[in-house]
């Protein structure tokens, strides 16, 4: 990884969340290799399984040629903490899509991004796919035909949902930041 601003405050940011945060550069590190670091997100999620705490780290890295996606979990075993951490890399020509659904308060007074509470980024780019199907029907209450199935497909790739009220109104600018520069970079791909 090249060194410079962003990778410094990607190190800042991981080291603030407090988990793992040298396991998780490391695994950035060498998924960037010699590329640099464009723009960044980090999510760090808690979640209870059981009577346990089970912590999840997410980072979307943006480099010039790839969207680099990396996950880190923590697991135990015989009450012995480990944690697993994996990072892919998509080449930007393969993203097919960018959905940023925004949650804002006040919509009729809304003059920026500022009364945005929520953000959902979808990313799809064809690895995960999924079918929901349901019966067909052709509107005649009375019919009792087989009309066989209607349904629809979506690549559902990659998620992340940040809130103003979790997360804090810093994470969710990144996020829109993020969603934004990966949007460009895939559009300036199909010129």
């Amino acid at each position: 990884m090249k060194s410079g601003l962003l990778e410094d405050q990607l190190r800042s940011d991981l080291e603030r969340n407090g988990y793992y945060p040298q396991l998780v550069f490391d695994a950035l590190a060498t998924a960037l290799g010699e590329e640099s670091l464009g723009s960044f997100v980090v999510h760090h999620e808690a979640a209870f399984d059981r009577d346990e705490l089970r912590r999840h780290m997410t980072v979307l890295a943006l480099t010039a040629t790839r969207l680099l996606v990396s996950h880190t979990d923590e697991h135990s075993h015989d009450g012995m903490p480990f944690a697993s951490s994996s990072t892919e890399g998509v080449r930007l020509e393969k993203v097919d899509s960018v959905v940023v659904t925004r949650v804002v308060r006040d919509p009729a007074n809304v003059k920026d991004s500022t009364g945005t509470t929520e953000v959902v980024v979808t990313i799809g780019w064809g690895a995960v796919s999924r079918i929901e199907l349901e019966p067909a029907s052709c509107g005649d209450p009375s019919c009792d035909a087989d009309h066989g199935y209607t349904g629809t497909s979506s690549n559902d790739d990659f998620s992340i949902r940040v809130s103003e009220a979790a997360d804090g109104t810093d994470v969710v600018e990144q996020v829109l930041t993020f969603a934004a520069a990966l949007s460009h970079a895939t559009a300036s791909r199909l010129r």
